[in-house]
């Protein structure tokens, strides 16, 4: 069944005071509330939700409301839920006429509700991003001509791969999926194999890597037997492999195998599309991840364009499908292109030109335009440090490529906040400032009247 509408979900009670008299309509999240179409995620998702029994799905304004909070401040789906139920402000943007003392909806149905939507509602919810940053006055129509371009990686939540612990977790996610399927092994190897990992990790921090590559092939030996051991009984049973110990069984292949020298290594067993990636960075020299190629517009550093790039592809090569995206989340081809020296060789479309960094032979007001190809660089680390792009946690590919179009919606909104809080400040200066002018070029009795 499709979600409620607002005008049924809340009557009016006598007894109760709405959320409009308690809170400060001067507020920036009651001022950006105004500034988002909330009808349009009404009339773009309640199609999706079709059903004539079971419960009406929750509203469409809340749950976008909802992931917009999450990343807007950077909370869990958890945490985002429980805050939601002490803030009467977050209740306001989210369409609600009462102050709720209860959980608006359990933190899973966040997941289920991402689930849904999928890439395409996620974009949907950066295009109306976009939209609200122009209706603020973020920024301006002609800043859409001049967008520039760079990658980032967004990181998985994993722990750092090591040989020794993906071949002791592999073993014992094997043994622990076979004994599920009712396949008794002749040894699981549970005492050695963790007593071999940990010994591997002191030999790894001592330097000692020749004791530590042989406790690394002790547990490569052992995973190779418990390999075969489930193959031996499940052909001797006449079953086939079938199921998650079929899923354990080829992860498990997939890592014995794998050598230093090897392609497309598996660097975590839960996150199997992880990659490792090198950015030239001193302090990061390999993130594990995916990476993401970001559009920010060239004069404010709105985001315009963010997609996940799987198979780490030359940056060159993300040109076209970058600004695709960036053409049909603002319904407009940007002009300039402005990127760094990773961009080099790309064709960019018919009508779009590229500016590479270091270029000579400019003229004058391309060259200043090309400075401002560093604005991405603050805009990748806020949403890092402020957002939720510095560690990725949903699940799979299809987790990827929603995460990063949520962390860019959250980033434009924070902007969106910081400009309408200043203007907020600047208009309660200007006030207290005509008040003043206006008290001190009054006479002595008005004034002693005003005091």
């Amino acid at each position: 069944m499709g979600p409620k509408p607002t005008d049924e979900r809340s009557d009016h009670d006598l007894f109760r005071t709405e959320l409009v008299n308690l809170i400060d309509q001067r507020h920036e999240l009651v001022k950006l509330a105004a500034l988002i179409d909330w009808q349009a995620f009404a009339q773009k998702w309640s199609p999706q939700f079709e059903s004539t029994t079971g419960r009406p799905a929750l509203p469409t304004r809340l749950m976008a409301a909802l992931l917009y909070l999450k990343h807007v401040y950077a909370l869990s789906d958890e945490d985002v839920v429980e805050r939601w139920c002490e803030n009467p402000y977050w209740q306001h943007f989210s369409g609600e006429r009462y102050f709720r003392h209860e959980l608006p909806c359990d933190p899973s149905s966040l997941v289920r509700w991402r689930q849904r939507i999928g890439e395409e509602g996620c974009e949907w919810l950066l295009a109306h991003s976009i939209e609200a940053a122009s209706r603020a006055g973020v920024i301006k129509r002609r800043s859409l001509d001049e967008v520039v371009l760079d990658t980032t990686v967004q990181p998985k939540a994993i722990a750092h791969p090591t040989d020794s612990r993906l071949l002791n977790r592999a073993r014992e996610h094997l043994v622990a999926a076979a004994q599920d399927a009712g396949i008794t092994l002749r040894q699981s190897y549970a005492r050695v194999g963790k007593a071999a990992e940990a010994q591997a990790g002191r030999y790894a921090h001592a330097k000692q890597y020749r004791r530590m590559q042989r406790e690394i092939r002790k547990l490569r030996t052992w995973l190779g037997r418990v390999i075969r051991d489930v193959q031996r009984k499940a052909e001797a049973a006449g079953s086939d492999i079938a199921g998650t110990l079929k899923a354990k069984l080829d992860l498990a292949q997939r890592l014995h195998q794998q050598r230093r020298d090897s392609k497309n290594k598996l660097y975590a067993l839960h996150a199997p599309e992880v990659e490792c990636i090198a950015k030239g960075k001193a302090r990061t020299p390999y993130e594990f991840g995916v990476k993401v190629s970001v559009a920010v517009t060239a004069g404010e550093g709105l985001v315009v364009g963010m997609r996940s790039m799987p198979s780490n592809p030359y940056d060159g090569h993300t040109v076209d499908s970058q600004l695709e995206q960036v053409s049909i989340l603002t319904g407009h081809m940007p002009k300039i292109v402005l990127a760094d020296r990773g961009y080099r060789g790309a064709q960019p479309p018919s009508g779009t030109r590229l500016l590479i960094s270091h270029t000579r032979r400019l003229p004058k007001r391309l060259k200043t335009l090309l400075k401002r190809r560093q604005v991405v660089e603050p805009m990748i680390g806020h949403m890092k440090a402020d957002g939720l792009l510095g560690k990725n946690w949903l699940k799979g590919a299809d987790g990827d490529a929603l995460h990063a179009l949520l962390c860019g919606a959250g980033h434009n909104l924070r902007m969106i906040l910081r400009h309408l809080r200043v203007l907020c400040l600047a208009l309660v200066a200007w006030l207290m400032f005509v008040a003043r002018n206006v008290i001190a070029s009054a006479g002595p009795i008005t004034r002693a009247a005003a005091g």
